[in-house]
């Protein structure tokens, strides 16, 4: 009777209240445009009447004295942007700088009378320490009923991470104010605590108002304050970070032709004046796709030479909605180990709930092999990296771990990739094949 009663009279609160900006900070989100170690970035946003922004920080400590010796930092940028929504909002930038490395701190941003709770970060070391990172696909749909159970447990799962790698469409229309509001309330209190490298998806180039003008979301570059370190006009999507020893880089596979020639050769000049042991590389638009029909023959062509050339440890994708992960064919030496010196492992994942069929046709016909694959699933993945090892577990939304594998470095400069859990995908292969003899 009472479920009855609520169906016949419950109503949709509006996305225009329920997203409307006020004088309180919300959307606040951590990332770096520099040094890891000695800055640190945050974003947030109010209403347009906010005039004073400002963040206060202070080194950590296990009582409340911490305040009276929190410096005030003026925001250096805000930004009015207006998507579909009928209201306008206001994103405002710190730049923490001058911090000490492997140091505790905390901080808020407000207007000076208005301000968000205190939220915790460490600084990264000066010097090539252990860490670990998560890395998701693709959240794009219904993101709050169904991803945030993902990025949550995933936090759970690795709670000393240092950053999560966002590999693209984060939402499903890059000027759909709703949906960054959806984005921003399934990580909570964690986006203000661990920092975040995203990378552009074609949806943050989607938009839902007719006559708005085509390119990234207006989102974009207010609420992420990113590297510029980018070739020009690549500002914040074409990027690299360093992190105690590894180098991520960010590329934009949205453009092609000269667009996507500028970033090769920027690429390269990063890939080779690289002082790290690890290097990852995250995109949009897989090297292999996953989803029938697809094959992103100019990314391909492109990238994958430099990838090769300077033995890229790790290349992380979305966008097809499934999960595959693999290597170049011609690179494997043994079913269960790979070792040489330009070995690198691709991994195509996804974290939301819109899922395409799966096929390795395209890896097949392109000299690369599938170690592991799923359809129909949400998944996380943990990485930790220690010296000279890089471990690699994906899980399922609820947990379960379905794959892992090392990256082992030798004093040599080789690479020794073994698998740390059996592979349901070369099981079934095994068997087909059988079957077919």
């Amino acid at each position: 009777m009472n479920v009855a009663l609520a169906d016949l009279t419950a109503t949709k609160y509006p996305a225009a209240e329920t997203y409307k900006p006020t004088p309180i900070p919300d959307r606040i989100i951590l990332s770096w445009k520099g040094d890891t170690a000695t800055t640190q970035a945050v974003s947030w946003r109010t209403d347009v009447n906010v005039v004073t922004p400002q963040a206060q920080i202070a080194v950590a400590e296990d009582g409340p004295a911490f305040k009276a010796k929190a410096k005030t930092v003026m925001a250096e940028s805000s930004s009015e942007v207006k998507g579909n929504q009928p209201y306008t909002a206001k994103f405002h930038t710190v730049n923490f700088e001058n911090l000490n490395p492997s140091t505790k701190y905390l901080y808020r941003v407000g207007d000076g009378v208005n301000w968000s709770e205190w939220f915790e970060f460490s600084t990264a070391s000066d010097k090539s320490e252990p860490f670990s990172f998560l890395y998701v696909g693709d959240a794009q749909n219904d993101i709050l009923e169904h991803w945030s159970r993902v990025i949550r447990n995933a936090y759970s799962d690795l709670p000393d991470a240092k950053f999560i790698i966002h590999a693209g469409d984060l939402i499903n229309h890059g000027d759909a104010d709703e949906q960054w509001g959806e984005w921003f309330k399934a990580g909570g209190w964690l986006n203000g605590m661990v920092s975040s490298i995203p990378t552009p998806g074609n949806h943050e180039y989607s938009k839902i108002v007719k006559g708005e003008p085509s390119g990234l979301s207006q989102y974009w570059r207010p609420q992420f304050a990113l590297p510029e370190n980018g070739p020009t006009g690549f500002e914040e999507t074409v990027y690299y970070t360093d992190y105690q020893g590894m180098r991520i880089i960010s590329l934009d596979t949205n453009v092609k032709g000269s667009n996507l020639d500028k970033q090769v050769a920027w690429l390269e000049q990063v890939l080779e004046n690289n002082p790290n042991k690890w290097t990852v590389i995250t995109f949009h638009h897989p090297i292999y796709a996953n989803s029938p029909g697809r094959d992103n023959v100019e990314v391909r062509n492109k990238l994958l030479p430099l990838i090769e050339k300077y033995s890229v440890d790790l290349v992380l994708q979305g966008h097809d909605h499934s999960y595959a992960r693999g290597h170049v064919t011609n690179k494997a030496s043994g079913q269960n180990a790979m070792s040489t010196k330009s070995d690198t492992v691709f991994v195509v994942s996804v974290s939301g709930p819109k899922m395409y069929d799966f096929t390795s046709k395209n890896w097949d016909e392109n000299g690369a092999q599938v170690r592991n694959a799923i359809k129909d699933t949400q998944l996380y993945q943990l990485v930790r990296v220690n010296g000279d090892t890089l471990s690699y577990e994906a899980r399922t939304a609820t947990g379960n771990l379905f794959d892992g594998f090392e990256i082992n470095k030798t004093p040599s400069g080789q690479k020794q990739i073994k698998e740390t859990t059996n592979t349901q995908w070369e099981k079934e292969k095994q068997e087909e094949k059988n079957a077919k003899n």
